[in-house]
């Protein structure tokens, strides 16, 4: 419906990690990628090293990438002021469990003593009370204010953002709720 746009898309330059495409370009292996990934990534990391941080940084703390109970206690153990639920989009390790599966008992864990957040397939105002209902206190929006953003610019996210509200207030008025404070895990179907 818009050409000009989509032709403006077409012949833009390519998007890249730039941080690490001359070394990916020269990369002819899968095994080539992972030694670059072992040399830049730093695998003696440990809880200590939060700790650490925790004691140097006054601000809040919050840690993404959480999937299991043992790291969340862990998180809220190095005084941690927050975690995001999340398996990065699933990028990194296709095997990881859904974030919305691990959420629940992440939550039930720790939710008492440090804010949960999610991120992980928010597409919609429905996810975002799905994921309330679950014990999240927010929500991650990766693709739905991006594609926004790549629609309308700055106007397009505050319409996506706009629209996940919407989308979230009729839920609420469908299930007969007045504020976020009354969603409770009682509101969704257990399959």
């Amino acid at each position: 419906r818009r050409p000009a746009w989509a032709l403006r898309v077409l012949m833009a330059k390519r998007r890249t990690f730039g941080h690490i495409e001359t070394y990916l370009r020269r990369s002819e292996s899968l095994l080539g990628t992972a030694n670059w990934s072992n040399r830049h990534l730093d695998p003696t990391l440990t809880w200590r090293d939060i700790e650490w941080v925790r004691k140097l940084w006054p601000g809040k703390l919050v840690l993404k990438g959480i999937l299991s109970v043992e790291d969340a206690r862990a998180a809220a153990a190095a005084g941690v002021d927050g975690i995001v639920v999340s398996n990065h989009g699933g990028r990194q390790l296709d095997g990881a469990p859904a974030t919305i599966d691990a959420l629940p008992r992440i939550a039930a864990a720790v939710g008492d003593r440090l804010e949960v957040l999610f991120d992980g397939g928010i597409r919609t105002g429905q996810d975002v009370l799905r994921a309330l209902a679950l014990g999240a206190r927010g929500c991650l929006i990766g693709r739905a204010h991006l594609y926004g953003l790549a629609a309308m610019g700055e106007k397009g996210v505050t319409a996506a953002i706009d629209i996940l509200r919407k989308e979230m207030e009729a839920t609420m008025m469908f299930t007969g709720l007045r504020s976020i404070g009354e969603i409770t895990r009682d509101l969704l179907v257990e399959q």
